[in-house]
């Protein structure tokens, strides 16, 4: 067995890893563990000196309990939901993230999808091949104009600012709740800045959630709140599953409430083949068949995303194994 340190990519990523090997060259070995549950990792954790995580498992206090070696875990992504940084932190083990790979993407994501939901395209599209109804516009009628319309976004970091000035360019009326965003950045955006999520929910033409799982936004869209919202507007998430419940979101979509939505991401992923949410999107006799996109957590993705996610991953670990201090610190 070699002396080296040793790097464990958890999940996600298969071999070959030739690019995190042309990162780290001789200052460890790598391996890529493909685990889709944390037992697998726990096989391996004593040896590991640093781990490359992705989205396809957690990592609980009971494993990092048992990573006596491990100095760093990189979350190659921006979420730290499935990964209990603060005990990581009790018992001296950084954890960082890469929060930067796939701005441009999700926010271009967020946008699909609130154009074709908007403009009518996948309702349009979705009906004609099944050769339901007329060939004609007038299977979305009424369609709004889209400038001056209300863009409002819960989350004003990188990736709803990038969706903010991508909706400002569309013409949209952009709006943003944020309480961790200080005062001036809706000047810097030439954007509207709402003071409570009530406030920003009750003018929302589309609502595009772009903020981290945590606690306190945990079913941060709740039925009551939803129903704030005017009649026939759109939900966006290509942030968290957990932010809202699939049910309200079915519900709301069956009684007319909600004109559409387009999810990136579920609360379980891949959900259960039995889910309420899935049945109804599957079913073209159900409104949600025709008004609701979904999408296998995949706006983080392309060819030059999934490149950053793995040499910024890598690089963050090469720097804790020289004794340097970690970048993107989370915890």
């Amino acid at each position: 067995m070699s002396d080296k340190p040793l790097v464990v990519v958890t999940d996600f990523i298969p071999e070959p890893l030739d690019i995190e090997r042309a990162v780290l060259g001789d200052a460890a070995d790598v391996i890529a563990l493909e685990a889709t549950a944390e037992s697998e990792l726990r096989e391996i954790a004593g040896r590991a000196n640093a781990i490359m995580m992705y989205h396809s498992l957690s990592i609980t206090a009971t494993t990092l309990e048992l990573m006596h070696a491990c100095r760093l875990i990189v979350r190659c992504g921006v979420g730290i939901d499935n990964v209990d940084h603060a005990h990581a932190r009790r018992l001296g083990i950084t954890v960082a993230n890469v929060p930067d790979y796939g701005t441009e993407e999700v926010a271009d994501s967020a946008m699909a999808f609130t154009l074709s939901l908007t403009r009518g395209t996948h309702v349009l599209n979705s009906r004609l091949r099944r050769s339901s109804g007329a060939w004609s516009y007038s299977q979305v009628v009424p369609l709004q104009r889209l400038r001056g319309r209300v863009f409002a976004i819960i989350g004003l970091g990188r990736i709803g600012t990038a969706t903010a000035l991508r909706a400002r360019a569309h013409g949209f009326d952009v709006v943003f709740y944020d309480p961790y965003q200080p005062q001036g950045m809706d000047k810097a955006l030439g954007i509207r800045r709402a003071e409570t999520l009530a406030e920003l929910v009750e003018q929302a033409y589309v609502l595009s959630l772009h903020c981290p799982l945590t606690e306190e936004t945990q079913h941060i869209l709740d039925e009551p709140l939803l129903r704030k919202m005017p009649p026939g507007g759109y939900l966006v998430n290509t942030a968290r599953g957990g932010l809202v419940c699939p049910d309200v979101v079915l519900k709301l979509i069956a009684c007319g409430h909600l004109a559409g939505a387009g999810l990136d991401v579920l609360p379980q992923e891949p959900p259960a083949a039995t889910e309420p949410l899935l049945q109804a999107w599957r079913d073209p006799a159900h409104p949600a068949h025709d008004r609701l996109l979904i999408n296998p957590h995949a706006a983080f993705y392309s060819e030059q995303g999934l490149l950053d996610m793995r040499v910024k991953g890598s690089q963050n670990c090469l720097r804790v194994l020289r004794g340097e201090s970690a970048v993107n610190v989370v915890n």
